[in-house]
This record gives C-alpha cells, sequence and structure tokens, in this order.
C-alpha cells in the first residue's frame, strides 16, 4: 500500500502517491539547479509548474484519481530533462532511457498582446498561420474597403472569442514551440530582457521632474491625447499611401504584361500604329519595361513609407536593395530621356513641298468647289483630323488622314491658279521634304467644278510626321465662288491665313473683290444689314453709338 499526499500545483489540487511526489519533487529542484542565470527563476518555475498542471489535468480521467510514478514519467518525457540543461545526472539514473521528450508542439490559436497595434488578433493570426502580421493587417485593410464594413464585425468577434496569450505557456502555444524547460526559460528572459531594456532607457529625471510638478498632470493628459490623435492621422496616411501606391503598382503590372503581350505579337494592328509614330525603333516591350522602372520605383518607396507608417519595427530592405533600386531608377530616366530627345528631334524640322496649276477661271466666270471623299476609306468629306491605317486598292497598308486645309484668296491676275503645298516634319529639313513629296493628293476640274481631295495618303514606311495638305485657290477679282456646304470643316477664318471664304458663306455665290467677298444671292435683309455694318466700321460716331446700346441691353 503506497501512501498520497495532496499537492497544490499551480493553483490545481492533486493527489499523488507518495514515490510519485518524491520523484516530482526532486525534479523541480533539479529543474532550479539547471536554470542557467537565477534573475526571474521564481517566474520560471511557475510556468513550469503551471504547465506539469495541465499535463496531470489531460492525463487524469478523474479528479479524484492519483497521479502515479507513470504519469510522472509522461510528464518529464514530454517538458525535458533536466540533465539536458547541465543538471546532475545521478539525480534521475531511474528515468526510462526510452521516453524522449517532445521536439515540436501545436500551435494555437492566441491573441499575441505584446505586438499588438488594436487587441493583437493581427499578430496571433500572423503566428498561427505562419505569415508575418503586416501581411494580416493589409489583408485586414483591404477586406474593410470592399466588404462595406463586415469585416469588422469578425475583427470584433475575434477579439472577444480568442483568449490572449498572457502565460510564457499559452506565448509557447501560439508559436507551436514545444512546451519545456528550455522554451519557457528562454521566452520568459525575453521579456525579462524587453523589460529591463525600457527600464534601462527610461529617462528617470524626466519622470521625477513631472512627480515634482503638481500641473504636470493635466498637460501630460493633454499631450497624450494630441499624440494619440496624431499616431491615428499617421496610421490613416499610412492606409492611404499604401493604397494608392499598390494601386499604381497594380495598374503598371498590368500595362507591363499587356504591353509585353503585345510587343511579342508583333503582327498585332496596334504596333502598326505605334510603329507609325515611333522613330528610335525601340522594342515596345524595353520602352515599358523603362516607364514600369521610371514610375514604379518611386511608388514601389512610397509603399514602404506607408507600411513604416503603419507599422514601427519594419525591417529595412536592406543597403544594397535601396542602391540597386536607384541605379536602376536612373537608368530607366536616362534611357526615357535619350528616347524621348529622339523622338523630339524627329520635328524639329518642317518641309514642304509645292504643286502650282492654273485655272481657267476669268473675271465673270463661276467657280464651283466641293471636297470629295473615297469610299474605300470613308462616305462623308469632313476635316476630323484623324489619323489612320487603311489599306489601298493594291492591299498594301498606307497612312490615311484628313488634315487638309482650304484656303481662298484673291488675285489680281487675269486668270486663276490651284497652289498644292505638301508638309511634313523629320529630323533635317531634306528627309522632312522627301517625306513632303512622297504625300499622295489630287484634285480634278471638270468644266468649272474643282473636286479636292478631302484626304491625303502615304505609304506606312514614311511614318506619321504631322503630314499636312494646303490648297490655296486664288481666284481673279470680279469672279464668282460657290463653295459646297461639305468645305466647311476645312477652310479657316483666322488673319493667318487671309482666307476669303468665312464659315456661313457656303452653298451662297460670292462675288470676289479686292480682299473681301460680296453674297450675291443672300436674303436683302441680310445684305443691308451687312452694308450697314461695313459703313459703322469706318463711322466713329456710329461706333460709339453701337457701343452704348450694346452697354444699355447688358444692363437690362
Amino acid at each position: 500500500m503506497n501512501k498520497t499526499v495532496n499537492i497544490n500545483l499551480a493553483g490545481t489540487f492533486f493527489h499523488i502517491d507518495e514515490d510519485a511526489f518524491v520523484k516530482l519533487q526532486k525534479y523541480l529542484d533539479a529543474i532550479k539547479k539547471s536554470l542557467s542565470d537565477p534573475q526571474g527563476s521564481d517566474e520560471i518555475i511557475r510556468d513550469i509548474e503551471a504547465r506539469i498542471a495541465e499535463l496531470f489535468s489531460e492525463k487524469l480521467e478523474r479528479s479524484t484519481q492519483v497521479v502515479t510514478v507513470k504519469e510522472v514519467d509522461e510528464v518529464i518525457a514530454v517538458m525535458g530533462q533536466p540533465e539536458d540543461y547541465a543538471v546532475d545526472e545521478e539525480l534521475f539514473e531511474d528515468t526510462p532511457k526510452s521516453q524522449k521528450r517532445s521536439r515540436s508542439g501545436h500551435k494555437q490559436l492566441f491573441r499575441d498582446v505584446d505586438n499588438k497595434y488594436i487587441s493583437g488578433v493581427s499578430s496571433g493570426l500572423g503566428h498561427y498561420l505562419g505569415i508575418d502580421a503586416i501581411w494580416i493587417r493589409l489583408i485586414w485593410v483591404f477586406l474593410t474597403l470592399f466588404s462595406g464594413g463586415t469585416t469588422i464585425f469578425i475583427y470584433i468577434l475575434f477579439w472577444i472569442l480568442v483568449p490572449a496569450a498572457e502565460t510564457t505557456s499559452d506565448k509557447l502555444k501560439m508559436t507551436g514551440e514545444p512546451i519545456n524547460i528550455s522554451n519557457i526559460e528562454k521566452k520568459f528572459k525575453e521579456g525579462y530582457e524587453n523589460v529591463a531594456e525600457k527600464v534601462k532607457n527610461a529617462d528617470f529625471d524626466k519622470y521625477g521632474q513631472k512627480v515634482k510638478s503638481t500641473t504636470s498632470g493635466f498637460f501630460d493628459t493633454l499631450g497624450h491625447i494630441l499624440l494619440t490623435l496624431f499616431k491615428v492621422f499617421v496610421k490613416f496616411l499610412g492606409i492611404i499611401v499604401i493604397i494608392v501606391s499598390l494601386s499604381v503598382l497594380v495598374g503598371l503590372i498590368i500595362w507591363l504584361f499587356a504591353a509585353g503581350s503585345i510587343g511579342f505579337w508583333g503582327h498585332h494592328e496596334l504596333m502598326d500604329y505605334y510603329h507609325m509614330v515611333d522613330i528610335t525603333n525601340a522594342p515596345i516591350w524595353l520602352i515599358s519595361l523603362l516607364f514600369f522602372f521610371a514610375v514604379g520605383i518611386p511608388f514601389f518607396v512610397l509603399f514602404i513609407l506607408g507600411l513604416k507608417l503603419l507599422v514601427s519595427n519594419l525591417k529595412s530592405i536592406g543597403l544594397a536593395a535601396k542602391i540597386s533600386l536607384f541605379v536602376v531608377w536612373i537608368a530607366s530616366i536616362v534611357g526615357l530621356s535619350v528616347i524621348g530627345f529622339n523622338q523630339f528631334t524627329e520635328r524639329a524640322y518642317e518641309g514642304e513641298s509645292f504643286v502650282e496649276e492654273s485655272l481657267p477661271i476669268r473675271n465673270g466666270d463661276t467657280l464651283s468647289i466641293k471636297m470629295v471623299s473615297n469610299e474605300r476609306y470613308e462616305y462623308n468629306a469632313h476635316r476630323r483630323g484623324r489619323l489612320n491605317i487603311e489599306y489601298n486598292e493594291n492591299g498594301d497598308k498606307i497612312i490615311y488622314s484628313t488634315n487638309i486645309r482650304l484656303i481662298v484668296r484673291a488675285t489680281e491676275d487675269s486668270i486663276g491658279r490651284i497652289l498644292i503645298n505638301k508638309k511634313a516634319q523629320s529630323h533635317d529639313f531634306l528627309s522632312a521634304k522627301s517625306r513632303a513629296e512622297a504625300i499622295n493628293y489630287s484634285y480634278a476640274l471638270e468644266e468649272n467644278k474643282l473636286l479636292l481631295d478631302a484626304y491625303l495618303t502615304t505609304d506606312i514606311e514614311n511614318k506619321y510626321r504631322d503630314q499636312e495638305v494646303e490648297v490655296i485657290v486664288y481666284l481673279p477679282i470680279g469672279s464668282i465662288l460657290y463653295a459646297d456646304s461639305n468645305t466647311y470643316s476645312f477652310h479657316s477664318n483666322d488673319y493667318y491665313h487671309r482666307d476669303l471664304l468665312h464659315h456661313g458663306d457656303e452653298s451662297h455665290y460670292l462675288l470676289i473683290e479686292d480682299g473681301t467677298t460680296h453674297c450675291l444671292d443672300c436674303p436683302e435683309e441680310e445684305t443691308e444689314s451687312w452694308e450697314e455694318d461695313v459703313k459703322a466700321a469706318h463711322d466713329p460716331e456710329t461706333v460709339i453709338d453701337t457701343l452704348h446700346t450694346l452697354q444699355k441691353d447688358t444692363l437690362q
């Protein structure tokens, strides 16, 4: 018959037989001797006893069951042998050699209150999932933004239902480390050193002055409130910076992927437009990559800055990474600058090519002008300034543009004439002139009707260099002009071009005079009003009266 002893182990009562009690007591004494540093040994022993109590509770089927030597041996196998920590081996010669202590532990979900921002939920999930807590916090932020606030409710449930890791055993369970003597001692010393470091760095003179000052309490409270508000603002700013920078980086990655895909599939129609305006012959994927680095690296730096505003103890990416990013960014800026400079200088010079022919229009003759479209490209004649890649009748790719300008001027010559001025740009005058000469443009004169092409074309190999055609029609004084309504978008009324055909004059017969026109079929009221306006323009008193009338009407 064995005696039993009642013991209180970490607040829990157990019935233990005398032999098991002696062995457990020797084990705890050996642990005390094995601790390498006496600082905090009492706290470590309390944690160890708490863990032993948990193991006993798990192994006993009922509260009245007696702890035997078998249960003690099993607990020692889990906790570890004291001789592993420089303890006298003679104390435990009777310990079974076949038993081995547990090398790994099972993780449990706790809230990590030592590394918390609010309640330690994110840090605890990070330990449980094996992910850095910063990514868990970012996931919370994005889910909160896109869930309409539902994630906040889930976070609060975690806060309420998940216990906090307060004891050393809880912290070891949270990280999945075995709860044995070594880990308990290590965990306790880590906490002790953190507290000691804070105490060591504390400014005792500062706190002494606060104690002496009777009015410091109010200002300290106010300072804490302001500091808290500032921290909240900094965190909010960090979230905004992270969201903006991350959005830009994602957009750049998508753009880089899309541009790279287009670049590798060279037959894509978009590549034709790219090569039409590009003069550097640089691959589009290279330009896209340079643009990605030039824009993406500053936003990546902003992303890191946002993380640092959000996480105070975030590790640095390292000096080598910083230098590498800076070198890549400078190289990208230089590369884009060289490409941009070459592209800009390609339009430095403008070349012209003139074709002038006479028109059999004399004093008293009537000339009709109409813009004509090619139904292969477009049905309606309109100056849209657009640029297209089309196929001609031979199936060859060409550049198609409606950049045509119509100008009508008076001449004192007895016969009219037409001047076709083709324009283009390039990096030097001769190249610009060659591109201008390569523009295809034509017109036709059928009796007294002048049919002008409403478009120009050029071979796609000439690329787009602001190709334009000016059609200047010189009519003798005394001749009559009838402009079709579709010429409206092609002519200009500005002083620079000295165009006699004004907007609104289309579909009317205009008598060409010296520097002006006279409408022959406009309504009489309109004609009289036009004549009065001409007289008023030369009569100062009439001008003043007109201004007074306009001012009076405006005030009313």
